[in-house]
């Protein structure tokens, strides 16, 4: 079943915690590492909206705290701003109808940062003008339109996309797996906490993927 159905007959639960997900992998680190991450505490809602209202508000206070990736003005870097903005739409009931579009829009900003990341890095100050990537901006036209078809399972827009957006929309899609086979279930929870763990490791590969172009980038 390809993304875009995942979503449409996703539950709540599945819904929050996908679109958490999916921001939750692309915020940049705490600095130095330390300190807990910051939508982690969502988590716990997810099962069935126990405190979501005031667990997201006290999330978007915590990555509102947070500082711009090092280079952010130099390389694509995490588009912090447009995960807050994401954040702050996120619905404050814990309802199917409204957190799909939440879920939606967040699956869809995911695939565009990662779909920045697999570019190469911006050339140095005076070297030779080419094609890489420059500050980060929301993909518009055609891009967007080949975001929406890797999400509706295009052949032809999955042999075009580079391996970071490629493995992002596996990852979507095996997490709503994982959720649905869950639903309504005694190990519900168990599937929240795998669900958790397969995101977490998503987001420890984009987050190498930024720490080497940032370095490359220094």
């Amino acid at each position: 079943m390809n993304l875009w159905d995942l979503i449409a007959r996703a539950d709540a639960r599945a819904l929050a915690a996908s679109g958490l997900a999916c921001l939750d992998r692309c915020l940049p680190p705490a600095p130095e590492g330390e300190g807990p991450e910051p939508l982690r505490p969502l988590w716990a809602s997810c099962e069935d909206g126990t405190a979501w209202a005031a667990r997201l508000t006290a999330a978007r206070g915590t990555v509102a705290a947070l500082d711009e990736p090092a280079g952010a003005g130099e390389a694509p870097g995490e588009p912090l701003a447009r995960i807050r903005a994401v954040l702050d739409a996120a619905p404050e009931t814990f309802e199917a109808g409204p957190l799909r579009a939440w879920a939606d829009a967040c699956s869809l900003l995911s695939l565009e940062i990662h779909r920045r990341a697999d570019q190469p890095p911006a050339p140095e100050a005076g070297a030779p003008a080419t094609d890489a990537a420059g500050p980060w901006e929301a993909p518009e036209g055609g891009e967007r339109e080949a975001l929406e078809l890797l999400r509706i399972g295009s052949a032809g827009a999955e042999a075009d996309a580079g391996p970071l957006v490629s493995g992002e929309l596996r990852r979507q899609r095996e997490l709503l797996e994982i959720l649905a086979e869950t639903a309504g279930s005694p190990g519900s929870g168990a599937g929240l906490r795998r669900a958790l763990d397969h995101s977490t490791e998503g987001r420890r590969v984009l987050r190498a993927v930024m720490s080497r172009r940032a370095r490359h980038q220094a």
